[in-house]
C-alpha cells in the first residue's frame, strides 16, 4: 500500500524569534524508518512530502499495517515524523508527531490496501503556539484521502 504525508506550515517560516531559532539551529523534520529519521527538510520549507510503502494484509477481517515505517503493535499502528536539530551528521530528536492508522477512517484505509489508489494524510505542521506540532494529531488536524 502506498502511503504519501504532506505537510504544510512549517514553523520555520513564520516570523518572530522562535522561527529564527528553528532556522539557526538547522531544525529538521523526517519520518521514521526503523530508528532512523530519514528524509529530512528544513523547518522553513514551503511544504514537504513523503512517499513511502507499507505492507497490509487482512486478519481475520481486519486490516493490519507493516513494514519500516510502521511503528507500534497490532491494533495500534501509526507513523512518527519527527523533529530535530542537525549538527554535522548528528540529528538531535526533541519532538514527534504521532499519526495512528486507527484514525483513519476504514473505508479509506479498506480502499488503499485494495489498490484503488495511494492514502493521503495531509497536515499542518505548527502547532497553536507557532512551534513545531507534536503529539497524535487526529482529524480535523489530519485530512486523509485515497487519491
Amino acid at each position: 500500500m502506498r502511503i504519501r504525508i504532506e505537510g504544510s506550515d512549517l514553523p520555520g517560516r513564520r516570523g518572530g524569534t522562535e522561527a529564527l531559532a528553528l532556522r539557526r539551529g538547522n531544525v529538521q523534520v523526517g519520518v521514521q524508518r526503523r530508528a532512523e529519521v530519514v528524509d529530512r527538510f528544513p523547518a522553513d520549507a514551503e511544504s514537504v512530502m513523503w512517499e513511502f510503502e507499507v505492507a497490509s494484509r487482512e486478519i481475520d477481517g481486519l486490516l493490519d499495517v507493516g513494514g519500516p515505517y510502521v511503528h507500534g503493535r497490532p491494533g495500534a499502528r501509526f507513523l512518527y515524523l519527527c523533529w530535530g536539530a542537525v549538527n554535522g551528521n548528528e540529528f538531535a530528536m526533541f519532538r514527534r508527531v504521532k499519526l495512528m492508522f486507527g484514525d483513519v477512517p476504514t473505508e479509506l484505509l479498506r480502499a488503499a490496501h485494495d489498490g484503488d489508489g495511494m492514502l493521503v494524510g495531509r497536515l499542518g505542521l505548527t502547532d497553536g503556539k507557532g512551534e513545531p506540532r507534536a503529539a497524535r494529531v487526529r482529524p480535523p488536524d489530519i485530512v486523509w484521502n485515497v487519491h
